[in-house]
């Protein structure tokens, strides 16, 4: 099996992918713009090729990177980067090279929130109202429908980056002049505890695993006002986010991959669908899959790819908890007080890439407890500030 990675060295822990992969007897072709040396071992050992670009965001250069592979080791079995930037290209290259994945014309509804907000309701779930504003007057008349505040974030974009609370009219007027020149949707405001779905599907299109997460508040008040963050993975699921993951996984026809769903939950219970991502939770977090199931999630997906089935045992053992501190924040308890009174507990903690602080810290830890009043003493413990 010939199994093209886009980009395997980023996230950082994505080079688990290509070890597994490799383990379980494909070549792993590798395309990025990274050097080869700089590399870690474990990546560079991993693949049978790597082909470096110049540019990711140049097409032409990936198809031709492709062309070679084919040419050199015959029909290419998967492009794959589990990565929601490279959505698009992925799905041009299957298309271009005749590979099994999602293709150009079945990603339109995963891209776009405006278009998700149509499967989400078709497939009976609740939206936030919301719609694409393309000038003041637009926003202005949305906002006479919903009221303030609203949030504003691109069409088609990844994570919190351009998206804003706007409370009033001179924020709206600020925001129309200095935006970026992309399409943007309005969306009324919606309080309400995120929960995730996450998981991974078989060729079939069956879930062969589940996860859920809560997080202490929102990416987007996370990156907008520079707060540290935490996240939890509970051991029991909750019934109606799971329910509602179900109805969105089949809605939107998700087959062998990872996926990440995003909900509101409100005060009075009703659920809230936000958005799709058709990734894995970003961050530490599918090393928290396996912390939290004492599984090897890269491995089980390698298998999955190969075998057609998924092996893994999910006992969720553990509530798993990330925490992510701000280096500018000044907190009552440093790193090795952390660890000298909750050590115990503490299975990994690392300094995190530059390019995700802003959303998920500069330095993350992760947590595991059997229960789950322990591990929010611990986060409360970690991020407690002067």
């Amino acid at each position: 099996m010939n199994f093209v990675f886009i980009s395997p060295y980023f996230p950082n822990n994505f080079y688990n992918f290509c070890v597994e992969l490799k383990n379980a007897g494909v070549n792993v072709l590798g395309i990025g713009d990274m050097a080869y040396s700089e590399m870690r071992s474990e990546l560079r050992d991993s693949l049978t090729e790597y082909y470096r670009v110049d540019n990711m965001e140049d097409y032409s250069q990936l198809l031709k990177a492709c062309g070679y592979f084919t040419h050199k080791y015959g029909k290419i079995d998967r492009i794959e980067s589990n990565n929601e930037h490279w959505l698009e290209k992925d799905a041009r290259l299957r298309t271009d090279f005749n590979v099994q994945g999602l293709k150009i014309d079945e990603i339109e509804a995963m891209k776009y929130k405006s278009k998700m907000k149509e499967v989400f309701n078709q497939a009976g779930l609740n939206t936030a109202r919301g719609r694409v504003v393309n000038s003041l007057q637009e926003a202005e008349e949305f906002i006479a429908e919903v009221d303030y505040p609203v949030v504003v974030k691109p069409d088609s974009g990844v994570g919190a980056s351009e998206t804003f609370k706007i409370n009033n009219h001179d924020e709206l007027l600020n925001f129309f002049n200095n935006k970026l020149d992309l399409d943007y949707i309005m969306e009324e405001y919606i309080e309400g505890k995120i929960h995730t779905f996450d998981g991974l599907t078989d060729q079939a299109g069956e879930i062969v695993f589940s996860s859920s997460m809560v997080y202490k508040g929102g990416i987007m008040e996370t990156v907008n006002e520079g707060l540290d963050m935490y996240y939890y993975i509970p051991r029991e699921l909750p019934e109606d986010i799971v329910e509602a993951g179900m109805k969105t996984a089949q809605a939107f026809k998700i087959k062998e991959r990872f996926f990440h769903f995003e909900y509101f939950k409100l005060a009075d219970g009703k659920i809230v669908a936000l958005e799709v991502n058709m990734r894995p939770p970003g961050g530490l977090t599918l090393d928290m899959f396996n912390y939290a199931n004492d599984i090897n999630i890269y491995k089980a997906y390698a298998e999955l790819v190969v075998q057609g089935s998924f092996n893994e045992d999910i006992s969720r053992k553990y509530n798993c908890f990330y925490i992510g501190r701000k280096n500018f924040i000044n907190y009552k308890h440093s790193l090795e007080d952390i660890l000298n009174n909750y050590g115990d507990y503490i299975v990994l903690h690392e300094p995190i890439s530059p390019i995700l602080a802003p959303a998920i810290g500069d330095y993350g830890i992760i947590l595991r407890t059997k229960d789950l009043e322990q591990g929010k003493k611990a986060v409360k413990y970690a991020v407690d500030k002067y």
